[in-house]
């Protein structure tokens, strides 16, 4: 057999995937999760209105989807009181994180995160042959002042921000992110990845302004909307960021039934609001067993809670016998995030199921 003539990137990288999927686990174990409440996905289905709009969609499946997302750009862009042009949507965050690498980041150039934070955007850094640079958290937050550094240290085209923060949950209030973004050394342009503001209290998303052409601002319709499996996610950014965006994107990445559920969405407020009273009292109850077994946990901005268990390895074990009992969770990967576990929000019977088996084996920790 002759040899694959794969480029020197592809060549060098691992044959791997930022995540293991709970299909993946389920496929290996032969069993499906009783309790899915590991990925970041919402418990809480989606709203009817949009059902009805993606049901109906999908007799048009024969047509491609509109590949200048017309409809829910002119909807997104009146819901946040921006331009059109000052919109793109495509298939999830991570494929516009993939086409912000692309398009802003040149092979060799030295690209600033968190250690630790979200890993797809490293995942992309790599696949186009970057250096990811990393500073660590500060007090379980990530560390906005750092970021900054760093990004003028090594001469960054880019510098990744998420608040409220995946894996921990925690967040920085508008005036701190307000002055991060203000503070993008030339040259650079801020990545700020805000998956989870649906569910964040007042105060912590600063105003949009689309005329800094150093800002990237990425919204989702994944979480509070419960869209995940459908892919479509949106970044607002100054007009020229958005016509780069519009040279290399996929025009036709996005399906037309995701089209279809999202335009219908983001006008029903009353779902909306419905989902964030359901991730409020399940953040309560998670805090409230954490605290009846004497473990801290960290406040949380998001659809998860994480919980201090002790350690990496506690962590570990403690996620290995949940799944034994069908419960799918996952926890931070690198140290010291690692002593926390990342408990998802999950329906009422999930909580309960979780419940039981948390405190059946958290004696059984290693010390």
């Amino acid at each position: 057999m002759s040899k694959i003539p794969f480029t020197s990137v592809v060549n060098k990288l691992p044959a791997t995937v930022p995540f293991v999927g709970p299909e993946t686990l389920e496929r290996q174990r032969g069993q499906q999760f009783s309790a899915r409440i590991g990925a970041n996905e919402s418990s809480f289905g989606i709203s009817p209105e949009a059902i009805a709009a993606m049901q109906s969609a999908a007799v048009q499946s024969s047509w491609y989807g509109d590949p200048e997302n017309f409809e829910l750009r002119e909807a997104l862009a009146a819901h946040h009181g921006v331009a059109m042009e000052e919109i793109c949507v495509d298939a999830g965050i991570d494929t516009l994180l993939g086409l912000v690498v692309r398009m802003l980041m040149n092979p060799g150039d030295r690209v600033v995160s968190s250690l630790g934070a979200y890993p797809t955007f490293n995942y992309h850094i790599a696949g186009f042959s970057g250096e990811l640079v990393t500073v660590p958290y500060k007090d379980d937050h990530e560390d906005p002042d750092a970021l900054i550094a760093k990004a003028g240290e090594v001469g960054a085209p880019l510098v990744y921000f998420a608040n409220p923060d995946n894996p921990m949950g925690t967040w920085h209030t508008a005036d701190v992110v307000q002055r991060f973004m203000d503070r993008v050394p030339e040259g650079c342009v801020a990545v700020l990845d805000e998956a989870y503001v649906d569910f964040a209290p007042e105060g912590v998303a600063p105003p949009i302004d689309p005329s800094n052409p150093q800002v990237i601002r990425m919204r989702t319709f994944s979480k509070a909307y419960g869209m995940a499996g459908a892919r479509i996610g949106y970044a607002i950014a100054h007009r020229d960021i958005i016509t780069g965006f519009n040279k290399i994107r996929n025009h036709f990445g996005v399906n037309r039934i995701a089209q279809a559920g999202a335009l219908a969405s983001i006008k029903d407020v009353d779902f909306l609001e419905q989902v964030r009273r359901e991730v409020a009292t399940g953040r309560k109850q998670i805090t409230d067993m954490a605290d009846d077994l004497g473990l801290p946990w960290l406040p949380s901005a998001t659809n998860f809670v994480a919980v201090d268990v002790g350690s990496g390895d506690r962590a570990r074990a403690m996620l290995a016998m949940l799944q034994e009992d069908n419960i799918f969770m996952r926890m931070p990967g690198v140290a010291p995030l690692d002593r926390c576990v990342r408990i998802g929000i999950g329906t009422a019977d999930e909580h309960a199921l979780l419940e039981r088996s948390f405190r059946s084996h958290l004696p059984g920790l290693p010390d």
